[in-house]
């Protein structure tokens, strides 16, 4: 790079689900990046994740106009620039040096990676194999999983993240209505169990409880940290009935009901809501076959994806921490180089306040949270009010305002202006034969 200026154009790429608020993380990102034309050059986003930097698929967001770029606020799920599950392996060495290939030719000297666990460890990966190649690269990550599971246990690399808060609040809403259906219809369907996303942790399940945190209704709520087998499960169930009439279970997906035989993604976590037996409806099964003490019978009901991209049932609180998060990630990679990751930490005190700072992306690299063993309920079918004080104020107290068009939601439509292709076609190594 000698007697050349520094390389600023940036690259910013999506990994794994998506959330509701993804888009305002990557707003957040672009309108600091536009609002420092001296620092930052041109911004491209790689469609797909990692996946458009190894083939070269580079949408150009600075060409983007700014009305739209402005609508990404309230655009949910990721199909703004893409998301993919590649898994950059570091036995995949030509995707490696196609990476740095990618960044030379288009003189990127910042990376932006959005994501969980897995996308930090390969935004880290791709810092360290810069420095190891003398690219003057600023590699930062901007934290994003629903599950809550990225950082540490004691809650001190980030307190929760962008994400969460919006599918906590679609699950203390799905539960207040579920309420009234099972109320009505508990004569003919006495259990209704449902089914939250998280495969190993139960911060998704847990929310539940916040739709009646004074615990008034016969909720029961089985984390995959519960413990229990499904009999003891049945029997609590059972026990309910008697004493309610009715109960509403929410199961989370990784509940040990024996093998779902549920097929994997590139990076091993289990895909339970892509095919075969759900952990729902074994237990309904189960409790059916071992029969109710109440007339009538247990049914199910499995939500999809619409847990990650119900914009309606977004946490404005979500969605604010989300952009800043957002453009915390650009203030640090212009001011501290790369390396790291910004990140969301709570303040000590009464109320709820937070700080955007930063932490080294190889201490979140691959890192994985586990559900505080103190807040799961003795009876383990419960959570403990320290949950709810935790998770109460990222729900937020208002709805999301989503500009209307035609009496439906208007999305960002970002143009199909790619950059100029300048590398030989690339396959990726785990997409060869």
């Amino acid at each position: 790079m000698t007697g050349m200026a520094r390389p600023t154009n940036v690259i910013v790429a999506q990994a794994g689900g998506p959330s509701p608020v993804i888009n305002n993380s990557l707003r957040g990102l672009l309108e600091t990046c536009l609002d420092m034309p001296g620092t930052f050059g041109r911004v491209l986003a790689a469609w797909h994740g990692i996946e458009g930097v190894l083939t070269e698929e580079l949408l150009d967001l600075s060409a983007q106009p700014r009305e739209e770029i402005a609508l990404l606020a309230t655009t949910p799920a990721a199909g703004a620039i893409g998301t993919c599950r590649y898994k950059l392996r570091p036995s995949d060495a030509e995707d490696f040096e196609r990476i740095i290939e990618i960044f030379k030719v288009h003189r990127v000297g910042y990376f932006f990676y959005i994501g969980g666990n897995d996308s930090m460890d390969t935004a880290d990966r791709v810092a360290r194999l810069a420095r190891e190649r003398g690219l003057d690269l600023a590699a930062t990550g901007i934290p994003k999983t629903i599950d809550n599971d990225l950082g540490d246990d004691d809650f001190q690399l980030i307190d929760h993240t962008p994400g969460y808060g919006s599918v906590a609040r679609y699950w203390a809403l799905a539960v207040q209505a579920a309420n009234e259906e099972n109320l009505g219809s508990s004569p003919a369907d006495p259990v209704l169990v449902m089914q939250a996303m998280g495969r190993r942790i139960g911060f998704i399940p847990a929310a539940a409880r916040l739709a009646d945190p004074e615990r008034r209704l016969p909720l029961h709520i089985y984390l995959a940290e519960s413990g229990l087998a499904l009999d003891q499960v049945a029997d609590q169930v059972n026990d309910e009935l008697r004493k309610s009439g009715r109960c509403l279970v929410v199961l989370s997906e990784g509940f040990d009901v024996g093998n779902l035989a549920a097929p994997r993604d590139a990076f091993g976590h289990v895909q339970f809501s892509s095919g075969g037996a759900t952990a729902a409806q074994i237990l309904v099964n189960h409790l059916n076959g071992k029969g109710l003490p109440v007339r009538g019978a247990a049914r199910y009901n499995v939500p999809g994806t619409d847990q990650r991209h119900s914009i309606v049932c977004a946490s404005t609180v979500d969605l604010d921490e989300a952009y800043e998060v957002g453009r915390k990630a650009a203030q640090v990679a212009a001011e501290d180089g790369g390396g790291w990751m910004a990140t969301i930490l709570r303040e000590a005190g009464p109320g709820y306040r937070v700080r955007y700072d930063k932490v080294p992306l190889e201490a979140v690299a691959n890192s994985e949270r586990k559900f505080p063993k103190a807040w799961i309920a003795d009876n383990r079918r419960d959570v403990t009010d320290a949950f709810v004080a935790y998770a109460r104020p990222l729900i937020g107290d208002g709805w999301v305002q989503v500009p209307l068009e035609g009496g439906l939601p208007r999305f960002a439509r970002l143009a199909p202006i790619f950059a100029e292709k300048k590398c030989k076609p690339y396959v990726p190594q785990a997409f060869r034969k």
